[in-house]
């Protein structure tokens, strides 16, 4: 199980914030599970491997 302790802080065009989020309501996501899918989905394809990560490649937030 991921320890969600720790926080992610980023800049972005405000547009593009927007918009991410809208996508993310839209298919009833969180704009945070949507990010922490795409960071196992970007260390998973360069073969990096973490502590908390999960055997099953379906793994659910």
């Amino acid at each position: 199980m991921e320890k969600k302790t720790a926080r992610l802080t980023l800049m972005i065009d405000p547009h593009k914030k927007q918009a991410f989020e809208e996508l993310c309501a839209s298919q009833d996501l969180t704009s945070s599970q949507v990010v922490r899918q795409l960071i196992r989905d970007y260390l998973r394809s360069h073969g990096v491997e973490y502590e908390t990560q999960m055997a099953s490649p379906t793994q659910k937030d």
